[in-house]
C-alpha cells in the first residue's frame, strides 16, 4: 500500500497548522499583547460528541485551551456550577466580548421545547432560546460539529423535533466547522486565529480555508491506486476504496494529514471507507456509507 511521506514539508506544515497557533496565542497572551477572550461552549441537541473529541485532543490539548488561551465560562457538560448558578454563569457572559461555540442542533418543534438546557428566573430555558440570545450578542459564533452547522445527524430522517443548525436560527455570519465529530485541531485553530487576527478566510459556506480547502480524494495516500484503476471490492482491500461507497472526492478536509487519535490513524488507514461526515448533508446525503454496488460493471 502506498502510504503518505510524513517528513514531506507540506504535510509537516499543514499538521503544525493548530499547534503553531495556539502557541502564538498563548505567547501573545503572555506578553500581554493580547487578552484573555472569554468563551462559552454551549450544548444542545446532540450526543455531545463535539466536546468529548475536544478533551481528546493533544498538541495542544484541552487544558491548555482553559488555562492559556480563554476564560472558559460554561459547558453544559463540565461546568462546576449546577441549576440556576449554571444557567447564571452562562449568561452572565452578555453585555461582554465572547465567543461562542456551539455544538448540536437546534430543536424548532414546539417553540425549542424538545431540548431544554436549565431553568432561569423559575423558567425552562431551552436550547433555541439559549443560542438565540448568546449568538446575538457575541463576538464571534462557531458551529462546531454536523449537528450545530447544518443539523448533522440530529435532523436526520424523518427529523422528529425539526432539528436545523444554527444559522438558520441566527442572522449573522456563523463560522462552520462541519464534522462528526469535529477534529480537536479543527476548532483549537480556528479558535486561536480569531483570537490573533479575527475571522479566518473562509470558503463560501463560511468553512475555514486552512481545513476545509482540498478534498480528502487529493490527498489521499490512496490516490494512486485511483489513478491506475485499482478498487476494492471488499471491506479490508488495501487499494482504492472509491466503489465501494468512499465520499473522500465530495468531502473537503484535511484528515489524510491530521489524522485522529493523537494523529495516528483514520478511516482509510484502517480500510475502511470515508463516510463523508464533514460535508454538509451528513448523514442522509453521503449514505448508504458502505455500497457494493456503486459503478459496479455488469
Amino acid at each position: 500500500m502506498d502510504t503518505p511521506d510524513l517528513q514531506c514539508p507540506y504535510q509537516e506544515s499543514r499538521l503544525k497548522t493548530t499547534s503553531s497557533l495556539v502557541n502564538q496565542a498563548k505567547s501573545n497572551i503572555t506578553n500581554g499583547i493580547l487578552k484573555k477572550r472569554n468563551l462559552v461552549w454551549l450544548e444542545l441537541n446532540g450526543c455531545s460528541g463535539n466536546i468529548i473529541s475536544l478533551l481528546n485532543g493533544q498538541d495542544p490539548d484541552f487544558q491548555y485551551l482553559i488555562t492559556q488561551m480563554t476564560n472558559f465560562i460554561y459547558s453544559n457538560s463540565l461546568i462546576a456550577a449546577e441549576g440556576t448558578a449554571a444557567i447564571d454563569q452562562l449568561f452572565s457572559v452578555i453585555g461582554s466580548d465572547y465567543i461562542l461555540a456551539v455544538e448540536g442542533a437546534v430543536s424548532l418543534k414546539d417553540n425549542g421545547a424538545y431540548n431544554i438546557i436549565g431553568r432561569n428566573n423559575g423558567k425552562l430555558v431551552t436550547g433555541l432560546e439559549a443560542v438565540k440570545k448568546l449568538g446575538t450578542s457575541a463576538s464571534y459564533v462557531i458551529a462546531v460539529g454536523a449537528c450545530a452547522t447544518h443539523g448533522g445527524v440530529s435532523a436526520a430522517r424523518p427529523n422528529p423535533t425539526h432539528c436545523v443548525g444554527i444559522q438558520s436560527v441566527l442572522q449573522r455570519k456563523v463560522i462552520k466547522l462541519p464534522g462528526c465529530p469535529c477534529h480537536p485541531d479543527w476548532f483549537m485553530g480556528t479558535l486561536a486565529y480569531t483570537l490573533l487576527y479575527g475571522e479566518s478566510p473562509l470558503d463560501n459556506r463560511d468553512r475555514p480555508l486552512m481545513f476545509y480547502s482540498t478534498t480528502i480524494h487529493e490527498r489521499c495516500p490512496r490516490r494512486s491506486y485511483f489513478d491506475r484503476g485499482i478498487f476494492a471490492s471488499k471491506l479490508g482491500e488495501e487499494t482504492c476504496m472509491f466503489k465501494i461507497g468512499c465520499r473522500g472526492p465530495v468531502t473537503p478536509i484535511d484528515c489524510p494529514v491530521r489524522q485522529w487519535n493523537g494523529h495516528v490513524n483514520w478511516p482509510i488507514g484502517d480500510d475502511s471507507p470515508c463516510i463523508g461526515c464533514a460535508q454538509f448533508g451528513f448523514p442522509d446525503a453521503m449514505e448508504p456509507f458502505i455500497s457494493y454496488d456503486t459503478t459496479r460493471e455488469g
